[in-house]
């Protein structure tokens, strides 16, 4: 296991600290990012993954990691931002020894970490982690946890993207509009109910043609197309990207349709510049980390003792905070990607150094 900890240096990409966890015997290798606890522990869910190399997974883990403490910041919560990664294919080498032995890594931390589900993860897993650490949310229901995240995760983007919309076409409803969502997972399920609910249009995709039939099934009104490439050159008002990221790069950007861009997926813009090149189209990008900050308020709330309709309410108010970013972005002339960063950080200045004050 190896450690970089902030003090004078800020380490990899500004993080406070970087753990390389591994347990030979389970087939564990894993990598626990923690960006910021400036606002309290950091808060972010478990990613399993396959990645080509252990590099690509470092890359990922201190960029989801970031994102977390942004996310975390303009969600109102008083938590900081991690995240963790697990190399390799879930559906070879996820065992009860590798997640029992990832929660022993979490539970080394002493609290400065809490893990949840992401891509590769489920409730399940969060119940055999929690039989090894405290720090633990996303739990079922059974076991005292909130459940499926995704559920408000996709209601803060449904949120998010009306917020959009009136800035936009000056009402928030989706009502008559083109919506295309890319990715037709937890997430991208819910948010395409609440979408065909409000009246609007949906096209999708997905790489899985479990996913194509579960639309045709249970919405068979969703137009389904052959791939993102197809989704992105479509005809459509809003683009829903609701996968992994990367989704906004230097492809996708001059190819897309879509007036607003308002989805699940993390970590949207390919690189730095990006939100440039959309808003020079004319795109309006409601940022990632603020719409779907639905999944974390779920969460986090679980630390508290859950309670669903206060759940709710809070990822309800992501209608809100998008509003308000994207009327600074306005007044700042500045795209919302940047006032979303500026408001983040000023929050974790504002209020982190709070802990400075000493109670005695």
């Amino acid at each position: 296991m190896g450690v970089f900890v902030s003090t004078d240096d800020p380490g990899p990409a500004g993080h406070e600290q970087v753990v390389f966890c591994q347990d030979r015997q389970s087939g564990l290798k894993a990598i626990i990012g923690i960006y910021s606890t400036a606002l309290g522990p950091a808060l972010g869910g478990t990613r399993f993954y396959p990645y080509a190399s252990e590099e690509a997974a470092l890359a990922d883990v201190l960029d989801l990691s970031r994102g977390m403490a942004y996310k975390n910041a303009l969600a109102g919560l008083d938590l900081g931002g991690g995240k963790a990664v697990i190399w390799g294919d879930p559906d070879q080498v996820k065992s009860e020894a590798l997640l029992r032995a990832y929660g022993r890594f979490v539970q080394s931390l002493g609290g400065r970490y809490y893990t949840a589900c992401d891509v590769g993860t489920y409730v399940a897993d969060m119940d055999v982690i929690a039989r090894e650490t405290r720090y633990v949310t996303g739990r079922s229901v059974e076991h005292g946890g909130a459940g499926d995240s995704s559920v408000l995760t996709a209601w803060g983007v449904f949120q998010g993207m009306r917020a959009a919309a009136e800035h936009v076409w000056g009402s928030p409803s989706l009502r008559g509009r083109r919506v295309g969502v890319a990715g037709l997972g937890k997430v991208g399920r819910h948010l395409t109910g609440h979408l065909v609910d409000d009246g609007a249009e949906v096209v999708a995709t997905d790489v899985d043609p479990r996913a194509l039939e579960w639309a045709r099934t249970n919405h068979p009104g969703v137009a389904l197309v052959a791939d993102t490439a197809a989704l992105v050159a479509a005809d459509i008002d809003v683009y829903a990207p609701c996968a992994l990221g990367g989704a906004l790069n230097d492809d996708t950007v001059p190819a897309l349709r879509a007036r607003v861009v308002a989805g699940a997926a993390n970590n949207q813009l390919a690189h730095s510049g990006i939100e440039k090149l959309l808003a020079d189209r004319g795109i309006l990008y409601a940022p990632d980390y603020v719409v779907n900050a639905g999944g974390v308020i779920q969460v986090a709330d679980e630390i508290e003792g859950f309670n669903f309709d206060r759940a709710k309410l809070r990822a309800t108010r992501i209608f809100d905070t998008t509003r308000q970013i994207l009327r600074l972005a306005d007044e700042e002339g500045v795209p919302p990607a940047v006032a979303a960063d500026r408001l983040a950080e000023r929050r974790m200045a504002d209020v982190g150094r709070l802990r400075a004050i000493h109670l005695g």
